[in-house]
């Protein structure tokens, strides 16, 4: 029998989907926008896109003609009122319904086994257990591989393999990390963590990042060797100019422009980041919301889905050379991919990290393209590469991770642990 979803009658509105105003004005300006297309699209004065260009033909024979008096009714017209209307309402209902859920995450952190300013790293035993390290990415926060009694992998590890999770819980900067590169977060607390485990184990430990995990994962390996097993990486980007290149520069052009904010607090807020990170896909969460309006909202479905949004909702901010680095640096120059990335003065050289590495590359990730991550699977020259049929979030929480990515990922780790 599966656990329960933790729940509580808190029903207190939630702030999200952050940030709501941007969302909202997203949906009312697209669709509302429509009533200002459907003449041009009447007389085909459009120039559509290759790709395109034949369906839009046929869809414009196929619309009725306009009236020929300004008094006559137009059906069509009338027609994507309605639908704009039904549109803006199953968004604005399932916004509410997510905002006033019940579910609220009850789960109690485990033993802290070492910590350093705002960094923490977790303990999910058993105690005799072969550790292994795992780090997340500093823009979201840790709990997403624990992050129900149902979807947790730390758990799901610690209780039914012969492994120790310790997973690296970064928290929000705090003063000092507000001044932190990324040259100090992983020169800093997560060399800090690794020695735990290296400590725990009596010698070298598996290291699996990620997202952007993957990368700090990397680099660690790239400058400790001799302490990492094995190199686990998921969703881990590489190539970021490998799809969509003009987003991609168009979010180095939006850090740039906050360079006053940065230099005023010292970090990036999360709302900002949310707003920079929404462009790759401005219409993923009115879709998704109006799908969540229309599911039962007393179902294990609808828990799950808040479950996963309140975790996309709860983001900490980036300290500002951290935003630089990543989305200037990484997204803008690409710099990994081009062989500029360089931490503590050393270039991240993937092709000279030996140890052993295991790939994992969702087929339909949209946050982080399989392309990106593949290019960092042909770079190792030890890694064994494959793409489970998941999204960049279900591969560690959906109802498919458990045979799709845990199972194979916890066998891996065996092996690597067991030397």
């Amino acid at each position: 029998m599966n656990p329960p979803m933790d729940q509580t009658t808190n029903t207190h509105p939630r702030l999200g989907p952050r940030p709501l105003p941007l969302h909202m004005m997203t949906a009312i300006n697209s669709w509302s926008s429509s009533r200002g297309a459907l003449p041009i699209l009447r007389n085909a004065s459009i120039k559509w896109k290759p790709q395109v260009a034949e369906r839009a033909a046929k869809l414009q024979k196929s619309l009725p003609a306009a009236p020929a008096a300004e008094s006559e009714a137009d059906p069509l017209a009338a027609a994507l009122e309605t639908e704009i209307t039904a549109r803006l309402t199953a968004f604005q209902a399932g916004v509410n319904a997510y905002r006033r859920h019940p579910y609220r995450r009850q789960l109690t952190d485990p033993p802290t086994l070492w910590e350093s300013g705002a960094t923490r790293l977790l303990d999910y035993g058993p105690a005799d257990g072969r550790p292994v390290l795992f780090v997340p990415s500093l823009i979201n926060r840790a709990y997403i591989l624990d992050l129900s009694a149902r979807r947790s992998l730390m758990r799901w590890l610690a209780a039914e393999t012969g492994l120790r999770p310790l997973l690296v819980d970064w928290r929000g900067p705090g003063p000092a990390e507000r001044h932190f590169t990324l040259t100090d977060y992983i020169t800093g607390p997560l060399a800090g963590a690794l020695d735990q485990a290296v400590a725990a184990a009596g010698g070298p430990v598996p290291v699996v990042g990620y997202c952007m995990g993957g990368l700090l994962a990397l680099a660690l390996a790239a400058q400790r060797p001799a302490d990492v097993a094995g190199l686990g990486l998921l969703a881990t980007p590489w190539n970021f100019h490998a799809e969509r290149v003009a987003q991609a520069e168009a979010l180095a052009r939006a850090v740039d422009a906050t360079a006053p904010l940065l230099a005023a607090y010292g970090e990036l807020p999360v709302d900002i980041i949310q707003s920079m990170f929404s462009a790759l896909d401005p219409f993923m969460v009115t879709r998704k919301f109006i799908r969540f309006a229309a599911t039962r909202q007393d179902s294990q479905a609808a828990e799950e889905f808040v479950a996963l949004e309140d975790w996309l909702n709860d983001g900490v901010p980036l300290s500002g050379p951290v935003a630089r680095d990543c989305l200037g640096g990484w997204y803008g120059r690409n710099t990994p991919h081009e062989g500029l990335w360089e931490i503590a003065g050393a270039t991240v050289r993937p092709e000279a990290i030996n140890i052993p590495a295991r790939v994992l590359i969702p087929q339909q990730d949209r946050i982080v393209p399989p392309s990106s991550a593949q290019a960092l699977a042909d770079a190792l020259p030890n890694a064994d590469a494959s793409s489970p049929p998941l999204g960049h979030i279900g591969m560690v929480a959906s109802a498919r991770a458990k045979s799709l990515v845990w199972e194979p990922l916890a066998e891996w780790l065996c092996d690597v642990s067991d030397g």
